[in-house]
């Protein structure tokens, strides 16, 4: 019984899940867009390009919104260090639960194995939210490829969810 209870708080308590419970959504949605907004403008103006207002205007949303969908395939990715079950009376479902499923949730920087863990689950999501927005988002914006690419690296370098680092075992 107590097993089933460890791994129903690893499931439920993440840090990193926090942005899926709708009250949170309050101040994500807005900080997320203020952020976005932010990057999308100051690398537009350091790219120097013209119309700043009427470029950032034209993309904002959809940068915004596949930004939550990139986001969300990466909490999925951190989520399946908890789904992925293994005997725990095992050698391997041992270590799996020390250096993957617990440390992910609790502490990454508890094992090497949980801190290469979380740094693939952000790279996944850095890599798709610079695809996202070089393939889709940026596409009919008025701006070269190498300026779009620049913009959309931009935005995956700064909107990457660093946050998976931070250790939920700081708050229990």
């Amino acid at each position: 019984m107590k097993k089933n209870s460890i791994k129903l708080y690893n499931f439920i308590f993440p840090i990193w899940l926090l942005w899926l419970i709708p009250i949170t959504w309050i101040v994500v949605l807005p900080a997320n867009f203020l952020i976005d907004l932010l990057v999308v403008v100051l690398t537009m103006k350091y790219l120097k390009v013209q119309d700043i207002k009427v470029n950032a205007k034209s993309v904002i949303f959809k940068v915004w919104i596949f930004g939550f969908i990139a986001d969300f395939i990466g909490t999925v990715s951190m989520l399946m260090a908890s789904v992925i079950d293994f005997n725990y009376e095992t050698q391997l479902g041992k270590w799996w639960y020390n250096n993957i499923s617990n440390a992910v949730s609790y502490n990454p920087f508890e094992s090497l194995y949980s801190v290469l863990w979380v740094t693939v689950c952000v790279m996944i999501t850095s890599f798709l939210i610079y695809l996202f927005n070089y393939e889709f988002c940026l596409k009919k914006l008025n701006l070269g490829n190498e300026q779009k690419k620049k913009l959309a690296l931009s935005l995956a370098i700064f909107t990457a969810p660093y946050l998976f680092y931070i250790p939920t075992s700081w708050f229990f």
